[in-house]
């Protein structure tokens, strides 16, 4: 009997990673909370850069029409952060959404109405949802939320370009996806990945997978 319990115990280590807890990707209670939290804070910042975004937009518009891309990164990191925080399946999608509800609702600064922002919140958040998918939800590393800001980059840039810009030429549409794709890598992924860590290394994270990690690599 204690061999065999040995053994079950020995074969559970080594698939899980020794000293590792095994990944369980069901949400509790305390990830919807704090995902919406997230969701929430960061729709509060969507609010803001409704407004802030109008004068360099302008201004980037009128040297290079497209390079405006660059400014859309602010509207991209709320999926991004909660799944790098909650690393569940759906997290990008839901706190990208909720933050886009957020200004949805209120109409804050925003010219685009309630359901089309809605609409480029899910866009958004399926963009980076699909990066950590392909990853199958186990790399949170930061080329891969890098690469999840540019998922949503391009997604929302393909949506915006559909709705707002039809009939661009060619050089628009180019440097506009390059722009919202380099917007998206810095901001929505790099930045966030930051934040995530530095959030974790004060230990407001240790209920989660991503803050008890940082704290064992410190």
């Amino acid at each position: 009997m204690h061999t065999s319990t040995s053994t079950s115990t020995s074969a559970s280590t080594s698939a899980t990673g020794r000293g590792a807890q095994p990944r369980v990707l069901r949400w509790r209670v305390v990830d919807i909370v704090v995902a919406s939290v997230i969701g929430v804070a960061s729709g509060l910042i969507f609010l803001a850069w409704n407004v802030a975004y109008r004068g360099p937009g302008a201004v980037l518009e009128s040297t290079l029409p497209g390079l405006q891309g660059l400014l859309d990164g602010p509207w991209l990191f709320a999926g991004v952060l909660g799944a790098l925080i909650i690393r569940k399946p759906g997290a990008a999608l839901y706190t990208e959404l909720l933050a886009a509800a957020v200004s949805a609702l209120t109409l804050v600064g925003n010219t685009w109405g309630a359901f089309l922002t809605l609409e480029a919140g899910f866009v958004q958040g399926l963009g980076a949802e699909l990066i950590f998918l392909a990853f199958f939800y186990r790399r949170w590393s930061l080329p891969v939320a890098i690469l999840a800001g540019i998922g949503a980059a391009l997604a929302g840039g393909i949506n915006n370009l559909l709705l707002w810009y039809a009939g661009a030429d060619i050089t628009f549409v180019v440097t506009y996806l390059i722009s919202t794709m380099i917007s998206g890598a810095v901001i929505a992924g790099a930045l966030s990945w930051v934040l995530a860590r530095g959030l974790a290394a004060t230990g407001a994270l240790d209920r989660f997978a991503s803050g008890r990690e940082s704290r064992q690599l410190v």
